[in-house]
């Protein structure tokens, strides 16, 4: 059975295949201001954009 690719690629994974092979972050295809442009540098940076909010701790 032949494998079927999705006609959207995965930005973050785009980002990270491309440093994986060497490329500068200025290949990403993504216009400026994108989300997918900031999807794209997440995978490249290899981490979140954003650190989450910190759960409050609750007592047991």
């Amino acid at each position: 059975m032949a494998q079927t690719r999705h006609s959207h690629a995965d930005p973050i994974e785009e980002g990270a295949q491309a440093r994986i092979h060497g490329r500068p972050k200025d290949t990403c295809p993504y216009p400026r201001d994108s989300e997918e442009r900031a999807s794209w540098m997440e995978g490249y940076d290899g981490m979140p954009r954003e650190d989450g909010p910190d759960l409050p701790l609750t007592a047991s």
